[in-house]
């Protein structure tokens, strides 16, 4: 299991500031969660922690090594990043996508094996796109198309899983069959998850800890019991945040709605 610990980082979004003085631990073993609202800096801080944009300042470790000066190919053997959107050829097959995910483990000029096409289908069937490896990325929805992108995310086996907002354009059944996924993944297999998301109910009951981004800052971070409150998911986003009972479950779910109009 890999622990990520970044100190005093800045970062930029093309030549703007957009982060300063952050703080953050990624234990191993966790569903970690950042929110914050739109131009906070999610997808940016997200690059800087996966190691493919350097910060402006401040360092990123994982293991105790810097992230930066480890080698490409050694960084996605340790680290998967699934980002919101990506230009592929559209005659790529969905297969030959997930396959990509397989590279940094892979000799380089080997050719197809048993084992890559048992992998590709178990990661495309754990994201409920079994039977479309035939099919060119072209030809998938939205919803599809991120399910394909983080399929290869999974088929990367990489210990330390970055999504950036894997819930856009997923119906509310492959929502909830996502964070299921992640919840499982951590469970069962040990992997580490780091997962911006702008749906702050998804994110109380997904993640084991969250961090909120606000004005430049990581200006909170821990269990979202903690984090996500009425006073800072007002101050934040603008929003009411209210923690209700499932009359079913019993479980404890975030309702978000607009602030009282004597706020």
């Amino acid at each position: 299991m890999s622990h990520l610990h970044a100190r005093s980082l800045a970062c930029a979004a093309g030549r703007r500031p957009v982060l300063r003085d952050v703080d953050l631990q990624v234990r191993p073993g966790e569903v970690l969660g950042v929110v914050g609202p739109n131009g906070s800096g999610k997808s940016t801080l997200l690059r800087v922690l996966a190691g493919v944009r350097r910060p402006l300042a401040g360092r990123v470790h994982l293991d105790g090594r810097d992230l930066h000066g480890l080698p490409a190919r050694q960084r996605a053997r340790r680290i998967a990043l699934v980002g919101q959107e990506e230009e592929l050829p559209a005659d790529l097959r969905v297969g030959e996508l997930v396959a990509l995910g397989r590279l940094p483990h892979r000799p380089p000029w080997a050719g197809g094996t048993l084992g890559l096409v048992a992998a590709v289908h178990a990661a495309l069937t754990a994201v409920d796109l079994d039977g479309v490896a035939d099919r060119p990325v072209e030809r998938l929805s939205g919803g599809e198309r991120r399910r394909a992108l983080l399929a290869r995310g999974l088929a990367q086996d990489a210990g330390l899983l970055m999504l950036d907002e894997p819930t856009n354009h997923l119906d509310v059944r492959h929502q909830l069959a996502l964070l299921d996924l992640l919840r499982g993944l951590v469970r069962d297999t040990g992997r580490t998850v780091v997962v911006t998301l702008h749906d702050l109910p998804l994110a109380a009951r997904a993640c084991d800890r969250v961090v909120v981004l606000h004005e430049g800052r990581a200006a909170a971070a821990g269990p979202p019991h903690e984090v996500l409150t009425r006073e800072r998911v007002r101050a934040v986003f603008g929003v009411d945040a209210v923690p209700v009972t499932h009359p079913l479950t019993g479980r404890t779910h975030l309702l978000v709605g607009d602030l009282p109009e004597d706020t």
